[in-house]
């Protein structure tokens, strides 16, 4: 008699682990900062960041009620966007989400509306989206799972012209201490392959190969990175892509609820010259208020 199989992944997080461990707390891009603060059942996020020299901040409030799986979620951000999230989850059946996310900016009279859809089971994650006003375009992708081994795929589909717009595929395997996954995406131009490997409680490693078929650049795109942790409150991030950038990442916890992360990326071969887009080294800090 075979065991009970785990939810999988949903398809947006198949490939998880190896893309935090190389795009999470590297905050050299940009200096940012979040405070995190709770009054009852609502949560208030306020958060800032100076990318791409534009100072931008955002207030977040979401209600969440546990016991009855509704929440509610409004934003609003210092580009006058206004958004909008409701969620449903459990309230049909076990294992079934349901959401609708708005955006409006009635400076420029822009809005949308994505209507999604979750159903996850034993062995299986099913996922679906109505873009209202963007096609309309219907999404739908699927994650199937056995005994470690994952292959799902998703499809877009374009209402009003008729035809399919995207699809891709992707097969992995996950184990408690590593995770291989591989993706064939926009309609199979684009390729990437993922490695992730807990080598031992301090230590991460993890690695990501793309190929794409579009790109001006050509050939594969390569990246290496590993994490240690230094203490149960702090650790250190690195990896290096082959174009020869080298990223630095330190994240510390000073207290209980207050986090620093230090970024650095360096064109090492760029180390003498002065772009003219734009220094070639970037240094960032993002700090994070949990109350």
């Amino acid at each position: 008699m075979s065991l009970p199989q785990p939810v999988p992944p949903s398809w947006k997080d198949l490939g998880k682990a190896s893309k935090d461990l190389l795009d999470k707390d590297y905050p050299f891009s940009s200096n940012s900062i979040e405070v995190n603060t709770k009054a009852n059942d609502v949560a208030f996020k306020v958060t800032g960041n100076d990318a791409g020299g534009n100072p931008s901040g955002e207030l977040e409030a979401k209600f969440n009620n546990k016991k009855h799986g509704f929440a509610v979620t409004q934003t609003w951000t210092t580009s006058n966007f206004l958004k909008s999230n409701f969620e449903l989850e459990n309230v049909f059946a076990k294992g079934t989400k349901v959401e609708l996310n708005t955006v409006l900016q009635p400076e420029k009279q822009t809005k949308s509306a994505l209507v999604q859809t979750t159903y996850k089971q034993s062995g299986f994650n099913v996922h679906s989206a109505l873009d209202v006003f963007k096609g309309p375009t219907f999404t739908a992708d699927a994650v199937f799972g056995r005994d470690g081994f994952l292959v799902g795929g998703e499809a877009s589909y374009d209402v009003t012209g008729g035809n399919i717009a995207r699809w891709a595929a992707a097969v992995g395997y996950n184990a408690p201490e590593y995770a291989v996954t591989i993706h064939g995406l926009n309609n199979f131009k684009k390729f990437s392959a993922s490695y992730y490997h807990r080598v031992n409680p301090d230590v991460e490693a993890g690695a990501k190969a793309v190929y794409d078929s579009k790109a001006t650049t050509g050939g594969v795109a390569l990246e290496v990175g590993a994490k240690t942790y230094l203490d149960p409150s702090s650790f250190v991030k690195t990896k290096i892509s082959n174009t020869g950038v080298l990223a630095l990442g330190y994240t510390q916890a000073l207290r209980p609820g207050v986090k620093v992360s230090l970024g650095l990326a360096v064109d090492t071969q760029k180390l003498n010259t002065i772009s003219p887009t734009g220094p070639a080294h970037k240094i960032g800090a993002s700090f994070v208020f949990t109350s």
